[in-house]
């Protein structure tokens, strides 16, 4: 046990380490807005769709 806390320890204190760290974090920060973005978007696309759908129904049974 005391070996795994050495190691953490000696990790966290390791420049690299840090550094990873960060870039992970930046990194799923990143994924988190991607996903929201396409989330959105996504949303928005389906209603314009769904509108145009509509629209060509509509005078499809105009015919």
């Amino acid at each position: 046990m005391q070996k795994t806390l050495d190691l953490i320890g000696a990790f966290a204190r390791e420049e690299n380490g840090v550094t990873a760290i960060e870039y992970g974090l930046l990194a799923a920060l990143i994924s988190v807005m991607v996903i929201g973005g396409a989330t959105v978007a996504g949303t928005s696309l389906n209603t314009i769709f769904t509108y145009i759908g509509n629209q060509i129904a509509a005078g499809a049974a105009n015919t």
